[in-house]
């Protein structure tokens, strides 16, 4: 049976509450079977330390598979950075309805699966749902989609989910910023996707151009 959402009060990092009679900010982070699970969690850690919105946590059964192979954590270590986690079977739970308020979403990592429901809108689980939501509620949908090389099907979709007002957001490192570590590529993708919100950390300044050599 569908576990109930989770809600806790976490602190610190406990998200600002907002004013009496208006909704708190709120933002949706779905973790699927695809390489790449270190964004879904760095993006956690970045909303709870900004302590702005409130995080909703959906992480797929391939997604769990990915959390610990790659990054070797738990699920009480993943839950812990979310301030709400919903199953993925609770197709019943507030973010499969337009009436919750939401920012909008994040797939981090979005599996070519993931990104195929979203795209036909088969919402056969709760993240590939309340992607739909937020899509028809004309809310922000962001897919870091992981695959290569891509075949049509994969371009195709991701056509599709562009068309429908998602934007496709595949985590490409950049290096005009000079990171000297992996964690560095990974905030700078993170704050760029944050920024699709309006929450670029400070630790992400935008680029000022070239500094042209002293003559």
């Amino acid at each position: 049976m569908p576990q109930p959402d989770t809600q806790r009060d976490v602190t610190p990092g406990k998200p600002a509450e907002a004013p009496a009679g208006t909704a708190p900010r709120r933002l949706i982070v779905a973790i699927t079977g695809a390489s790449g699970a270190i964004y879904g969690v760095r993006l956690l850690q970045m909303l709870r330390q900004s302590g702005a919105v409130q995080s909703h946590l959906l992480v797929s059964a391939s997604g769990w598979l990915t959390v610990q192979h790659e990054l070797g954590l738990d699920r009480e270590a993943v839950h812990a950075l979310a301030d709400v986690v919903h199953n993925v079977r609770d197709v019943g739970a507030s973010i499969a309805s337009g009436s919750f308020a939401t920012d909008g979403m994040i797939v981090a990592p979005c599996s070519m699966k993931t990104l195929a429901a979203v795209a036909h809108g088969f919402s056969d689980n709760l993240i590939s749902r309340a992607a739909d939501v937020v899509l028809k509620e004309r809310r922000r949908l962001v897919l870091l989609v992981r695959e290569t090389p891509l075949n049509l099907a994969h371009l195709r979709n991701m056509t599709a989910v562009t068309e429908m007002g998602g934007v496709i957001f595949p985590p490409v490192p950049a290096f005009y910023n000079q990171p000297t570590s992996i964690a560095e590529m990974v905030d700078h993708t993170a704050g760029r996707v944050l920024d699709q919100f309006g929450l670029a950390p400070a630790t992400n300044p935008s680029w000022q151009g070239l500094r042209e050599s002293a003559q």
